[in-house]
């Protein structure tokens, strides 16, 4: 067993050292979010610290063999030394900010280069190499011509910018990836441990298994469920993907077509509120708005995206023939929910708190108690057969933890401790203290490549903030868009892309938004729809040739070539291409702005050109379609997508036309065939 391999197993076959590692680090991040017992500045330089020493631990310099043990422990108790020396020096640094020291020279630029390297080992070069462009420009971007020239820094400026300020490697995506991020990681990775993922699988399969196309609807649902906790959508490939994918194949998809579905569901559950991706809080964090408020935005494009998803499966399966399991094969889908419905109750009380406009570390905090707190107590009264009993236990278990209202966390953690006490004497109680355990090191090893991205991007944000290079960039976006909107669109959607093909979500959203978004704003796009637009093909760029990173992760489930799986996905997650520009030709569509009957009629209308779409692309409704019925579809779909005078009359029209002459001639084609 190599540390290489110690993030990809199972926590109980992870070295000893690595396993303690991680879970301190939980614990730290658990503490901080309930106590405070630091501030902001350390906090991040403590999330960092344990990043990077989890990093050089588990991955090797280049390969897949096992790191060489004294120079790995040498970097990452390095990179946590920093910590320390944020912690230990906080008055001194914050005494003598701007005016350095040699030692602070020196702990800057360790902390720069080990941040770069740990990110190389964990995402490859692509994201090294952006950040690295935009260092040198700072740097050096004095030297450079015209508009793109700035007044010059010096590098002990670029280090305190970047290692010792919170602009830099601790700006924003650090402090959200160190409270709202970890916790909502940690949520997630409690509940997939106590069966949240087998609840979801077979919620889906008892209400879709059995109808036509059925393993596919499943891989919609759960997909879409399973958005809900964990808002990871490469994680959701190799996790439901390894259950879905087989089943769609066994029934007749095509492997291409079931990593298709797979790879877009899993992708749109970043989208799907409550708690959506990580973008979300970086999102609400830096644009000073209520999570809530991102959340509401999302909800109509989201439904939209899934239920394209659904269409278009359902189309595929009538094209194909493809009949659901045999009904009894399906599990019972309420059956699953009375089994495991105490498993929900964290969830409900999260989106509560979330929508009543409780912050998303308040909420996170109270979701990830809860959660522990029904683990815990499920596995102790479960086994007692009275339902009296049962219904007394969880009564008062929830007057005790009613508490932390008068007296704070404390009634909590204190509630925790004393069922841990119990489960440790109780029959299988530590079986359950096990999975509680392998779940706060789940969740340190899911933080590790969103966190180190977050620190990364820093350096961007740093340069960007110092040199004021935005600007320029985004007065060539102006340039464009002041004669034409949809140029500058088309300009910001490709940009997301082909950054999409080397670096994650999260960096691609944070440069795009530092450059683009603000122009679009200029451009009289809505904030919100502005970052959304870029958060979305953020999104897109996982499921586009040539890298598409969540079809490669289905490719070897599929047993089919990445890039074939690619050219479906796009096909099948064609609402996530429309609905960003619908929303900023007409805002209503993210519920921003305008009445219910403006977001209604964007929403009909939004469905509308994306069924008819779906039916184009799949070549089938009630019988296949002739190449002229797919042109008519393609034209009256685009029709109402486009804003300009009368589109929206010329699409319905036109769709309508369409919708007539088919089903028409589908009844014919029957009436005859029945003669």
């Amino acid at each position: 067993m190599s540390e290489s391999q110690g993030l990809h197993a199972s926590p109980s076959e992870w070295p000893r050292a690595l396993f303690y590692v991680a879970l301190l680090f939980s614990i730290y991040q658990i503490v901080t979010a309930a106590f405070h017992p630091v501030s902001s500045q350390v906090l991040r330089a403590g999330h960092v610290g344990f990043l990077l020493l989890l990093v050089f631990l588990c991955y090797p310099a280049r390969g897949n063999g096992k790191p060489f043990q004294p120079v790995a422990w040498l970097l990452g108790l390095a990179g946590f030394a920093t910590f320390f020396y944020q912690w230990y020096f906080e008055a001194d640094l914050i005494q003598r900010s701007g005016d350095m020291t040699t030692t602070d020279m020196v702990v800057g630029l360790t902390l720069i280069v080990l941040v770069f390297e740990a990110a190389r080992r964990v995402m490859g070069i692509a994201l090294p190499i952006i950040c690295g462009l935009f260092l040198a420009y700072g740097l050096l971007g004095e030297y450079l011509p015209g508009d793109l020239a700035h007044r010059g820094y010096y590098l002990d400026q670029i280090v305190n910018q970047l290692s010792f300020g919170t602009e830099g490697l601790y700006g924003t995506p650090t402090y959200v990836s160190a409270t709202y991020i970890f916790l909502f990681i940690l949520f997630g990775s409690f509940l997939e441990q106590a069966g949240m993922i087998k609840l979801f699988t077979d919620f889906a399969m008892g209400l879709f298994g059995h109808k036509l196309g059925g393993p596919a609807k499943v891989s919609v649902v759960s997909s879409a469920l399973m958005g809900t906790i964990t808002g990871s959508g490469v994680a959701n490939v190799v996790t439901t993907g390894q259950f879905t994918i087989p089943l769609m194949k066994r029934f007749g998809y095509r492997p291409a077509f079931a990593g298709g579905v797979e790879a877009t569901s899993s992708m749109g559950s970043q989208i799907m509120p409550p708690v959506m991706g990580a973008v979300a809080f970086i999102m609400a964090e830096t644009i000073n708005v209520p999570f809530v408020e991102i959340a509401k935005a999302a909800l109509i494009p989201a439904l939209l995206y899934f239920g394209s998803v659904f269409w278009m499966v359902h189309l595929e399966a009538k094209r194909a023939g493809l009949k659901g399991l045999p009904k009894d094969e399906c599990p019972s889908a309420w059956a699953a929910v009375k089994e495991r419905w105490y498993l929900l109750i964290p969830l409900l009380v999260l989106v509560w708190l979330l929508f009543s406009g409780r912050t998303p570390m308040f909420a996170g905090t109270i979701g990830l108690a809860l959660t522990a707190i029904v683990i815990l107590g499920s596995a102790i009264i479960l086994k007692v057969s009275s339902f009296g009993l049962r219904i007394a236990f969880w009564i008062a278990l929830g007057l005790l933890c009613a508490g932390f209202f008068q007296l704070g966390i404390g009634v909590i953690f204190g509630v925790i401790a004393a069922l841990v006490a119990v489960c440790w004497f109780i029959k299988g109680g530590r079986d359950t203290l096990v999975i509680c355990l392998h779940a706060l090191v789940e969740g340190a090893r899911h933080a590790v490549p969103v966190g180190i991205a977050c620190a990364l991007v820093g350096v961007i944000i740093g340069i960007v903030s110092l040199t004021g290079v935005a600007s320029t960039f985004a007065g060539y976006i102006l340039a464009v868009g002041e004669n034409n909107l949809f140029l500058s669109l088309i300009l910001t959607m490709l940009t997301c892309l082909v950054l999409g093909m080397g670096i994650p979500t999260i960096p691609n959203y944070i440069i795009t938004s530092s450059i683009a978004a603000p122009a679009l704003l200029d451009l009289g796009v809505p904030l919100i729809v502005s970052h959304m637009f870029v958060f979305y093909f953020g999104i897109m760029a996982d499921l586009t040739p040539p890298v598409a990173l969540a079809c490669f992760a289905a490719a070897p489930i599929a047993k089919e070539k990445g890039l074939k799986i690619s050219m479906w996905a796009i096909r099948i997650a064609i609402a996530g291409f429309i609905v960003p520009f619908m929303a900023v030709y007409n805002p209503a569509l993210m519920m921003q702005g305008g009445d219910w009957g403006a977001t209604l009629y964007m929403l009909f209308k939004a469905a509308f050109a994306i069924g008819l779409w779906g039916a184009v692309f799949t070549g089938y409704l009630q019988r296949p379609m002739a190449l002229w019925e797919k042109l008519l579809g393609f034209v009256a779909g685009a029709a109402m997508i486009l804003a300009t005078p009368m589109s929206d009359e010329i699409g319905f029209a036109l769709g309508a036309i369409f919708l007539a002459q088919h089903i028409w001639r589908a009844r014919r084609a029957e009436r005859l065939a029945a003669a």
